[in-house]
């Protein structure tokens, strides 16, 4: 069955084309498995909760009749503004629109959030711009830079909100403006399409702009908040939508409710929030965190920017997912929200999730891969300008900037073909990870830290059911066909109070102390009936793991692990440059020109071998090789590959976004 919505039907509708609901939430109540739900354009103030899922061969699907014509938002228009001093207006909102949920008295709080807690899920809106809450109202009044801000020009216009009996009185400096003679909004609903209840899967939701809600703070061990996600079901597919403009999260894949473990740290101060993860985990198999129950969701087409915490979120409930072909941009630039969950994709659990062929740029970070990444597979992405700028100061509780971070994982996790030009290429808190035709022009941070004393879990392969938990050796990890660029001067500071030193230097050179995998199994009593236990312990708990390297190429002072023999070292100048073209970007670069015919061997699973700890292949999720006979367009390698994510020059006349 097919229901119809049109914000301009009869006031009486029934759903049918001649007399179509007026709001989607009708349609809602009543979609079952196979019908479909189409929406004429328009914009639909709601928040719309699927009370019914589909089924694996009947979905349900959620369709704008034209693409990004309905817009759903979580925001109401605002009129009425009053000069109050300055160029600040005041206007007074009834508690009574915001029902139980109040965006002005609810602050953005939870476990691993470390800027100061003087922020609202609330937010004002001037011609769709999201302005800067002020903490005090003299700060409002003044309108000046908020410093961390990556858009300081536009810091100036400020809000500042009190409660007066049951009114929220909202204050704003429009800096010479009439807000009346503008588009003003503000947050009302905390979400956008988002069912209530777990375990409504199998929903499409096709083709619209999504916008302006006031999702709260989501850490991995608590409920996680986002404008539209599935609430921890299966078979979700959210494709071709706009979505922008989340207080926090865009598209949640994350975790349900769990009250006995949701911000225990922030609200009891007792276990550490690490400890609460691995509680997590643990509950979530009881809660139904199963390969046939939960994930497999498909996020594709998307365009996803302008959020504070992340474009895409999630913890556990993303697994054995696919996330490709996203336009994701401009994800925490205002720099009002800091802590450990931001970036263009957080994602904890990771297993068997591929992601490919997305543009992530100016986010705080470019792509996060947290715990678990078992599986994982980072693919034909454009990263770019994931960094902090010049222009800015740093913000309390603001995280360092990369395109990739890997964190306290043992893998397998796959980063292969990708382009990589921001300052920092890849934080490396892990291992288990294998590093495959990539181009960067960033150096590696992190190697042999950041993991501390923390044990986190590995899977069953292919699977959520846990096989066991450990700490960190560090390496295990491989480095074949990439190239490296030092594109900036060597000495430059990369990260918070760094004076520009070591880490700034690309290349695999940082390994240098970690073991050839013959040095490292020399290191075991294999061939004695009766090997020393005690012995096996020391290099268990003091000595890095092998690492693994080959066909890579260094430019103009990159520099290679010491092991590595069969390489390319040039001091040369490799230019990489991103060009836009009739809406298109391409890669202009001199790199063929400079590497000349120096190529290396095709790839393959069974070279990359097996992560240590889960004893798992790089291999695909359903358990099958990977050769890497195919570069970023997929386009075919032949018998030699050239090193890094192209496999001719004649490949880059085509646009890489």
């Amino acid at each position: 069955m097919i229901y119809y919505v049109n914000q301009n039907g009869p006031r009486e509708g029934d759903g049918s084309m001649e007399r179509p609901f007026r709001h989607i939430s009708d349609a809602a109540k009543l979609a079952q498995p196979g019908d479909e739900v189409v929406v004429f354009p328009g914009v639909y103030r709601e928040c719309v909760s699927p009370a019914n899922g589909g089924t694996e061969d009947a979905r349900i699907v959620y369709r704008s009749a034209e693409p990004l014509g309905a817009v759903i938002t979580g925001a109401e228009v605002v009129t009425g503004w009053q000069p109050y001093q300055g160029d600040v207006w005041m206007v007074r909102v009834n508690n009574g629109v915001f029902g139980s949920y109040n965006p002005y008295t609810t602050e953005v709080y939870g476990d691993w959030y470390f800027a100061p807690s003087v922020r609202h899920t609330g937010a004002v809106y001037f011609d769709d711009r999201a302005m800067y809450e002020a903490e005090t109202m003299e700060e409002c009044l003044a309108g000046e830079v908020y410093a961390p801000s990556w858009e300081p020009e536009y810091s100036v216009y400020k809000w500042f909100a009190v409660q007066d009996g049951g009114d929220t009185v909202i204050y704003a400096n429009f800096k010479g403006a009439d807000p009346n003679g503008h588009c003003t909004e503000i947050n009302v609903r905390r979400r956008c399409f988002f069912p209530e209840e777990t375990g409504r899967g199998y929903i499409t939701f096709s083709g619209f702009k999504v916008e302006k809600a006031a999702t709260t703070w989501a850490p991995p061990a608590a409920f996680q908040d986002g404008m539209v996600g599935p609430h921890w079901s299966r078979g979700w597919i959210i494709e071709d939508c706009d979505i922008s403009h989340s207080k926090c999260c865009g598209i949640s894949l994350g975790k349900y409710y769990d009250p006995e473990n949701d911000h225990y740290f922030t609200t009891r101060h007792l276990k550490s929030p690490t400890q609460m993860e691995r509680d997590a985990v643990c509950r979530g198999q009881y809660h139904g965190w199963l390969k046939e129950k939960i994930g497999s969701h498909i996020v594709r087409r998307c365009h996803i920017h302008h959020c504070e915490q992340t474009g895409i979120v999630g913890r556990m409930g993303a697994v054995f997912s696919l996330i490709e072909n996203n336009h994701i941009h401009h994800i925490n630039n205002m720099q009002e929200l800091g802590g450990a969950e931001i970036s263009g994709i957080k994602l904890h659990a990771a297993i068997d999730v591929t992601i490919r062929r997305n543009h992530i740029h100016h986010c705080t970070m470019g792509i996060w891969c947290d715990w678990q990444a078992q599986g994982t597979r980072l693919s034909q992405n454009l990263l770019h300008h994931n960094e902090r700028p010049a222009c800015c100061e740093w913000a309390e509780g603001g995280m360092e900037s990369q395109d990739i971070f890997v964190e306290v994982s043992h893998g397998p996790t796959l980063i292969d073909n990708n382009i990589m030009l921001s300052r920092v290429s890849l934080r490396f808190a892990t291992q288990g990870a294998a590093l495959v035709h990539n181009l960067m022009t960033g150096t590696f941070t992190c190697v042999g830290g950041g993991t501390g004393m923390r044990y986190t879990p590995y899977h069953i392969r292919h699977r959520t059911e846990v096989a066991g938990f450990m700490t960190f050796q560090h390496g295990d990890d491989r480095f074949y066909n990439n190239v490296f660029v030092q594109a900036r001067p060597a000495d430059m500071p990369i990260r918070r109070g760094d004076p520009g030193e070591k880490e700034s230097v690309v290349g695999t050179w940082q390994f240098d102390e970690y073991p050839t995998y013959d040095e490292w199994i020399s290191w075991y009593d294999l061939d004695v009936a009766r090997p020393d236990m005690g012995k096996l312990a020391e290099y268990h708990e003091r000595r890095h793991l092998p690492v693994w390297a080959a066909g890579n190429a260094y430019f103009a002072g990159a520099k290679a692990w010491q092991h590595e023999t069969d390489r390319l070292v040039s001091p040369e100048q490799v230019s990489v440059e991103l060009v836009e073209r009739d809406g298109h970007t391409y890669v202009k670069t001199n790199l063929f020109d400079v590497m000349g015919d120096y190529a290396a061997g095709i790839v393959n699973s069974d070279i990359l071998g097996n992560a240590f700890e889960p004893d798992q292949r790089f291999e695909r999720p359903d358990g099958s090789a990977i050769t890497f006979d195919r570069d970023y367009f997929g386009n075919h390698r032949g018998l030699r590959a050239a090193p890094g994510p192209f496999a001719s020059k004649e490949s880059l006349e085509a646009a890489v976004w």
